[in-house]
């Protein structure tokens, strides 16, 4: 069976390809196997967005937090994935979370 690295660049690929729901399903199924991958999560954030999937990115989004809970970028894309899907005081939250860990 493939890693999850391969079966991640497997998933990226189809993105390069153009096939983003393709990809978002590769990657729910990583996700699904290895729940604790964060950049196959915060991946699924940025292009269930694309795919105006809002709840679905916010989700991970949050998952990614939960995992990298020091990473000042997890909280911008927390904040951008709230800002899509029109929750802009968990945006306003987020951001301020990523700026608190940056200073």
């Amino acid at each position: 069976m493939a890693s999850r690295e391969e079966r991640y660049e497997a998933a990226e690929a189809l993105k390069n390809a153009g096939n983003l729901a393709d990809a978002v399903a590769a990657l729910e199924g990583v996700v699904a196997d290895h729940p604790d991958f964060a950049l196959a999560h915060s991946a699924l954030a940025a292009w269930c967005t694309r795919l105006e999937r809002h709840d679905e990115a916010i989700g991970h989004a949050r998952r990614v937090c939960e995992l990298e809970p020091k990473d000042p970028f997890s909280y911008t894309a927390l904040s951008v994935a709230c800002m899509r899907g029109g929750r802009i005081a968990e945006a306003e939250d987020a951001l301020a979370r990523s700026r608190m860990l940056q200073g």
